[in-house]
């Protein structure tokens, strides 16, 4: 086929996947999966080799990515039931003073939305907005929004949150490099779109305590009930279920302690970017080197600190096995439909491998001398106003890039760089159709137009910020 009759085949595609997913409401991993058959049907793939393509595309991402976010998920579901989130919050808000408050909740944000779910991280986060606002006479959004960017910042930036780690498995991006990149472009967006824009839009909006706010967790699942972002729509099911035992745990057990939480939280991040940094200034070979590569691999990092949670947040703290065991079944629930999805995208994109479209679209890109980072943003940004769910924008754009990258020769830095450029995209403007609009005006108390003036416009201050950053970054990578 030609490379107009490929590309032509690709915007059919995401065509019928987002008719499928915004029209006929159909759930996401069906109509990847259904977009994809199309794709090799019209596509040229003979029809006996299509169900292999398919087994492939989903088993080679499936092996990576349901470890690391099954991991992930354990580990953030034992820190948020034992009240560890909710002590990097309030010592960061204490040690910070009420004068740094705004950074404060941006850093508690951004570490408590790195292992745990950005809805979990609100609910628990958001008492202090409130008690700050009471007591400072201040417009709420002058806390929260420095709160909820770092809460997206880790949501959207930092692995082992779900987004970052999915779009690594599909682009075969080193973790450790997505880790470094997601710090450095996370930071100036929390800075810029949390802490300086929470400066002016508390000006402009006021808003005071909404006196709804014991019916938060309630009213938040009812306002989200026809919303898309599968994430955080699991999430809010699970904390729903979860809610009551967590307040009855957390009344009669003292808090972690905050260093103990934050080393937990660390560990296998620094072990992710240790092994990155010594497989560049080590040679093969080197015993260090190989140690470190089995030690600093997402799979041993994550599981090593899975461990450590279960005994200093669990046993230790008088939880029994059983209890552990409950609570870390419970963690799955949310995560299972992102892995279907994120397999799915995988499928997608091995479809488009088989038909040549990852070619084609080198060649279009070539002579157009776009870059793949500003591509894939603008494709992941392109899914994400159109029907509002940052995982299937994450994903759709990831499936279309993966062919790009097999095609040509890219550093592993820069593919962490595009990691960060597709979950910068599938940030920005946050709006009606995605449930985290939904979830911070109920939250807040705001109406629709209030909730479009603040958290949509901080959404994509955080998008464009973070994509700034790794974009000049790629023309050193």
């Amino acid at each position: 086929m030609s490379t107009f009759s490929l590309l032509f085949i690709t915007v059919l595609g995401i065509a019928l996947l987002l008719f499928l997913v915004i029209v006929v409401r159909l759930q996401a991993f069906l109509a990847l999966l259904i977009a994809s058959l199309f794709v090799a049907v019209i596509g040229g793939i003979p029809p006996a080799e299509i169900a292999d393509t398919i087994r492939e595309g989903m088993g080679s991402t499936l092996g990576y990515i349901a470890i690391v976010i099954g991991l992930g998920a354990m580990f953030g579901e034992l820190l948020q039931v034992s009240g560890g989130a909710e002590q990097i919050a309030n010592t960061l808000v204490r040690k910070f003073g009420e004068i740094n408050a705004q950074w404060a909740l941006g850093l508690a944000g951004l570490a408590i939305a790195t292992p745990v779910f950005f809805d979990v991280g609100l609910i628990i986060c958001i008492p202090l907005v409130y008690s700050l606002g009471r007591r400072t006479g201040r417009s709420l959004l002058y806390y929260a929004i420095p709160l909820v960017a770092g809460l997206a910042v880790g949501h959207s930036f930092v692995p082992p949150t779900p987004g970052p780690v999915a779009v690594a498995s599909l682009l075969g991006a080193d973790l450790g490099w997505v880790i470094l990149f997601g710090l450095l472009a996370g930071l100036p967006a929390l800075a810029i779109g949390g802490v300086l824009f929470g400066k002016y839009i508390a000006k402009r909006i006021h808003l005071n305590v909404p006196a709804e706010m014991e019916e938060a967790v309630a009213e938040s699942i009812a306002a989200t009930s026809g919303a898309s972002d599968i994430a955080e729509l699991d999430s809010l099911e699970s904390e729903k279920a979860n809610r009551e035992l967590i307040e009855k745990e957390l009344s009669r057990k003292p808090l972690p302690s905050f260093g103990m939480v934050i080393t937990i939280i660390a560990i296998p991040l620094v072990l992710i970017l240790l092994n990155t940094v010594l497989g560049v200034i080590l040679p093969e070979g080197n015993p260090v080197r190989n140690w470190m590569s089995f030690i600093g691999h997402p799979f041993t990092a994550l599981t090593l600190a899975t461990l450590l949670s279960f005994y200093f947040l669990g046993t230790l703290r008088g939880y029994s096995m059983s209890d552990i065991l409950r609570i870390t079944t419970k963690s799955f629930e949310p995560v299972g439909l992102i892995i279907l999805v994120t397999g799915a995208g995988g499928v997608f994109g091995k479809v488009l491998v088989e038909t040549g479209v990852g070619k084609a679209l080198a060649e279009a890109m070539a002579a157009s001398n776009l870059p793949v980072i500003l591509l894939a943003f603008l494709i992941a940004a392109a899914v994400r106003v159109s029907q509002g769910s940052a995982t299937v924008s994450m994903v759709t754009a990831a499936g279309l890039i993966a062919p790009v990258l097999q095609t040509g020769t890219y550093s592993a830095p820069l593919i962490g760089a595009i990691t960060i450029a597709i979950a910068a995209g599938a940030t920005i403007l946050s709006h009606v159709n995605d449930s985290g609009f939904w979830l911070v005006g109920r939250y807040l108390g705001m109406s629709e137009k209030d909730t479009l003036r603040s958290w949509t416009v901080m959404e994509t201050i955080i998008g464009f910020v973070g994509f700034a950053v790794v974009f000049v970054l790629s023309f050193f990578l």
